[in-house]
């Protein structure tokens, strides 16, 4: 997961909601804004709330395609490790220890696992964070925005991506007897209503569940035992949401992936959560989508909404970062689409540009092109959308990536 959206929304919910660092806000303090952008950081909105989410996509997105990242990107990253292994969303001095006050989380910390698991050379890196994440585990076999949190389906699922990545078994890894498959299971509603299939972002006070799409992409891939960039699934036919006698994690992806299809039946796109937007397009959830159906083998069903953003998410994603960039990339990849042509538009030349440039890129894009794009980056990255939005306001979730989803809320 991948939770997410965007300084923006933090802002938007008291800062960003959706995970509005989440955690930050129902600890009752946040992170002051950091107003410089390091030169190693992709991106030239605030990294406060998504730098380190934003970077890990970059990087991933960049290997995905075949670009050899900037060394010096690599450094960001690793560098805002603590050293018990964690990270937070961004540390503006990275040089002082991390301490009771630095506020960690998970999101962030399993992001980075994956960036890093796939450019291979950081067992050390990686093997921390990994420790650290199985310390923060729930008793119900999840894990929430921040450790102790309550679990919720995209900070379990972005996890469970980082510990396939490490090469270590999600199932192996339990709590009290759970697995995080466990805990993704309880957050799965039933084939029966409207929203059978669909998973919860969290469950009510009252212990109800609610469907949320950005949980459903989220937990869809996180069933599948799947990080934030898979590859196709092996292709089937459109299936109908079914509840067997004992249900598993490849019943509950396939159901969460028959809600969604269901849903973009309607329209090419899902549409935004947010109060006052609900006719909206949300792009950085349908580009989840996307991946979603295509990671569970659902081509047919993915072809639609791709087809749409292809034709509409190019200003989106200008407008939102290097997160949006790469979560479009990863849509592309998952389809078999090419990056490098996505509805005309070079996502890989356009990622590459908001950062420093690659050691070896397939494509770059000169400064001409991408000067104007460069300006428009306002942080609203989808990384964030996720991670800030890991629970923003009750349930809202947030994009399975966590991207600056259009400024507003949300994992």
């Amino acid at each position: 997961m991948f939770v997410r959206r965007t300084a923006a929304v933090l802002a938007a919910t008291t800062v960003i909601g959706a995970a509005l660092a989440p955690a930050a806000l129902a600890a009752g303090s946040s992170p002051s804004p950091s107003t410089a952008v390091p030169s190693g950081l992709y991106g030239t909105a605030d990294p406060t709330y998504d730098g380190v989410w934003r970077q890990s996509l970059a990087l991933l997105a960049q290997h995905t395609v075949g670009v050899r990242p900037a060394p010096k990107a690599v450094d960001w990253l690793t560098g805002q490790q603590c050293a018990n292994g964690a990270f937070a969303a961004y540390r503006a001095d990275a040089s002082a220890a991390c301490d009771a006050t630095t506020q960690t989380d998970t999101n962030s910390t399993a992001a980075a696992v994956q960036a890093l698991a796939a450019l291979g050379g950081h067992d050390d890196a990686t093997g921390r964070a990994v420790a650290w994440l199985k310390s923060a585990q729930n008793k119900d076999g999840g894990w929430g925005y921040m450790a102790g949190g309550p679990s919720d389906t995209n900070s379990t699922s972005v996890v469970i991506g980082a510990l396939a990545a490490a090469g270590t078994n999600p199932r192996s890894v339990a709590k009290d007897g759970a697995s995080p498959y466990d805990a993704l299971l309880k957050l799965a509603m039933p084939c029966k209503g409207k929203d059978g299939g669909a998973f919860a972002y969290q469950p009510d006070k009252k212990g109800a569940l609610a469907a949320n799409a950005d949980a459903t992409a989220a937990g869809v891939v996180g069933s599948l035992g799947k990080g934030l960039a898979p590859a196709a699934g092996e292709s089937h036919d459109p299936a109908p949401c079914a509840t067997p006698d004992s249900p598993g994690p490849r019943d509950a992806a396939a159901n969460g992936a028959a809600y969604l299809a269901t849903a973009l039946a309607k329209t090419p796109y899902l549409k935004s959560a947010l109060a006052g937007a609900e006719d909206q397009p949300d792009y950085g959830n349908t580009a989840d989508a996307v991946v979603a159906l295509a990671a569970d083998g659902a081509a047919e069903d993915a072809q639609k909404p791709l087809a749409w953003l292809e034709k509409n998410a190019a200003g989106w994603a200008a407008k939102s970062g290097p997160a949006a960039y790469a979560q479009l990339i990863f849509a592309a990849h998952s389809t078999g689409t090419d990056p490098r042509d996505f509805g005309g538009q070079d996502l890989v030349a356009r990622l590459n540009a908001t950062g420093p440039a690659p050691s070896a890129a397939g494509a770059s894009a000169t400064p001409d092109e991408t000067k104007d794009d460069e300006k428009k980056d306002d942080g609203d990255g989808l990384g964030v959308w996720w991670i800030v939005g890991v629970g923003l306001v009750a349930g809202i979730g947030v994009g399975f990536l966590i991207s600056g989803r259009n400024k507003n809320r949300q994992p």
